[in-house]
């Protein structure tokens, strides 16, 4: 056993030990956001568990050839600093044992702490929980069970070795009276490349002991007979420990002369040690939840590594021939990245519905089109609108189906035909795109990823200043979806953007019966959101009443012409301008520019003149360093 780094952990808000949880957890569900080679991790199943009593040293007579060569794998402690054998600035040897009352206080704590620990698995992966069906979760489960009952099996039967690094305590103690174990079975699913031939998933068993401050990573390798069995070469521990009133997070490995890195999902004992240990304890006293969920949690994480990585070579030749001003690399890759994600959702859901026919979409506010076009390339059928026209539209050829024309609410703008509405930054129009989809069709759903903040007339304005602007908008959204009758489901993107989180509805809370009371509820909560402030003020609402005679909120209860002239759900929406108003100063003549930049700088050099500025070589004047104004 090797200790391959330690620090010191300062913690000014007293959140150790519950920090350190929180930071395992991060590790432990989304490692990915340190180990930048790995696509992310699905957890497959969930148990406690309790460490066996060692027997005597050695297999026993009835153990196993499997259960021999696991006895005999060991790695024999090496001098220096082991798990439990020495703290900080203290002398070798194991940790001094507790007495009845520590013991007894330490459980209570340690409950505590367990309970803690597992809250970050039961709240932050639903795709780990439930995304597979019913028969594959007990599936997982029972093979965990199955791992762990012939993992404890070895330990039992002679690895007092690996049974004293699982424990934490000394060499030469014995362990503390039995206590649980979280004990976890996950998938580590690295990022697929041609460029990397390993790319395949691989198990772990994580054993959380929190009783003792451990975490044990033991990766799961196939045996002789294709059973699952630990990979003893590189089992590692995540360690935290308290001496003298200062907090100490180490990293241990229990094999290090005989481990294996290969990069990518192993990566080498001194990024464990140093990489890895930094960004726990840094993890460990941020003490903020991010409140967005884990990206990807909706759809397998797998399938979309290998979906994305297939677009990102078949569309990555769009960069170089990119005719808009934008930038290329960020709008390609961002639409690879959201067309890889529906495309996976929506093969999900063709699976769970029994459909073999692949979905149709309408993309609302299409831009560029790009997602539309390979959307469509991918075999499924659909359109884009958007008020204005592209350049790069005339490169996707005829079996990219783009119109130009403007979206207004109104009765007359359905989609009865379309399986799915999409609105990928779609502005003014986002809020609309859940009352579109639920008016369309009972069938219809919707997939929205916003971007600017817009209210169905004007911009929104927030009204709880405990949440930022993002997430109480993001809250509203599913607001709309909820009183449109969807149930919404939140998911986070990984996309090149700080906006990433879209919502999602795919199915309705009422029956198709139900329909036209729920349209009623749908007319009046819209009718409701006519006297929330709008901004700029003169151009939002207020104005737009006034000049329509209406006063805010008359008849608003009513879905009638009155209240909607000319079939308008609500009066006073205006889509954006065909012509975009450029608002700086990129469209003025260059030699207007050129004469106020010439004008600037005359006035800052005929300024004061400064006479501590250095003169040039061989001249007589001094530097003109100019004045200020």
């Amino acid at each position: 056993m090797a200790e391959l780094g330690r620090v010191v952990v300062r913690d000014p808000a007293s959140l150790l030990p519950g920090g350190f949880w929180a930071g395992v957890a991060v590790w432990l569900e989304r490692p990915q956001v340190a180990n930048k080679r790995l696509c992310g991790v699905r957890l497959e199943a969930r148990r406690s568990a309790t460490l066996p009593r060692a027997e005597a040293r050695g297999p026993g007579p009835n153990a196993g050839p499997e259960q021999e060569e696991q006895a005999g794998a060991g790695c024999r402690p090496e001098e220096g600093p082991g798990p439990g054998q020495r703290f900080p600035e203290e002398g070798p040897g194991p940790r001094p044992s507790a007495g009845p009352a520590e013991s007894q206080g330490r459980r209570q704590q340690g409950e505590a702490q367990r309970k803690a620990a597992a809250a970050p698995l039961l709240s932050g992966a639903p795709e780990q929980r439930g995304k597979a069906g019913a028969g594959e979760g007990d599936f997982a489960a029972l093979h965990l069970d199955s791992l762990w009952d012939d993992f404890s099996q070895s330990l039992a039967g002679g690895n007092r070795e690996l049974l004293t690094f699982l424990s934490g305590s000394g060499a030469e103690s014995q362990p503390e009276a039995q206590h649980e174990l979280d004990v976890v079975l996950r998938t580590v699913i690295p990022k697929t490349s041609p460029h990397c031939p390993l790319g395949g998933p691989r198990k772990e068993i994580v054993v959380q002991d929190v009783l003792n401050g451990t975490v044990t990573f033991l990766p799961l390798e196939e045996g002789d007979e294709g059973n699952l069995k630990v990979k003893m070469s590189n089992v590692y521990q995540i360690q935290l420990s308290q001496n003298e009133g200062e907090w100490f997070i180490s990293v241990l490995i229990f094999c290090p002369e005989r481990w294996h890195s290969d990069g990518i999902v192993y990566p080498k004992p001194t990024w464990l040690g140093e990489e890895l240990l930094a960004k726990l304890a840094r993890w460990c006293v941020e003490g903020r939840q991010s409140g967005f969920k884990s990206t990807l949690s909706l759809i397998s994480i797998m399938k979309y590594s290998k979906a994305y990585q297939e677009l990102k070579e078949k569309y990555k030749g769009m960069v170089k021939v990119w005719p808009e001003v934008t930038d290329p690399e960020k709008f390609v890759y961002e639409d690879v990245a959201i067309a890889a994600y529906l495309l996976i959702l929506w093969e999900e859901e063709r699976a769970e519905r029994g459909l073999t026919a692949k979905q149709s979409f309408v993309d609302l506010g299409c831009g560029n089109g790009l997602l539309v076009h390979i959307l469509s390339s991918e075999g499924h059928p659909g359109r884009g609108i958007d008020v204005r026209r592209r350049n790069i539209w005339d490169m996707y050829g005829p079996q990219t189906h783009l119109e130009e024309g403007a979206v207004t609410p109104n009765d007359n703008t359905l989609f009865p035909e379309a399986d799915w509405l999409i609105g990928n930054h779609s502005d003014e129009l986002t809020p609309w795109i859940p009352v579109i989809a639920a008016r369309s069709s009972y069938h219809c759903r919707f997939f929205v990823l916003p971007c600017c903040f817009f209210d169905f007339i004007g911009k929104y304005q927030r009204r709880q200043s405990t949440k930022t602007q993002y997430r109480g908008y993001l809250d509203f959204l599913t607001e709309v979806g909820s009183a449109c009758g969807f149930r919404v489901e939140e998911d986070c993107l990984r996309i090149p953007s700080t906006k990433r989180v879209c919502l999602i509805g795919k199915s309705r809370t009422y029956p198709a019966a139900a329909e036209a009371s729920m349209d009623e509820q749908r007319t009046r909560y819209i009718s409701s959101r006519r006297g929330c402030p709008v901004s700029p003020p003169g151009e939002g609402l207020g104005a737009l009443e006034a000049a329509a005679g209406h006063a805010p909120g008359a008849q608003a209860s009513q879905r009638g012409t009155e209240a909607r002239p000319e079939g308008l759900w609500l009066s006073g929406f205006h889509p954006r301008e065909k012509a975009e108003r450029v608002r700086n100063c990129a469209t003025l003549p260059r030699d207007f520019i050129d004469q106020v930049v010439l004008r600037v700088a005359r006035l800052l050099l005929g300024g004061q003149r400064s006479d501590a500025g250095s003169a040039p070589r061989g001249g007589v004047e001094a530097w003109n360093r100019g004045g200020t104004i």
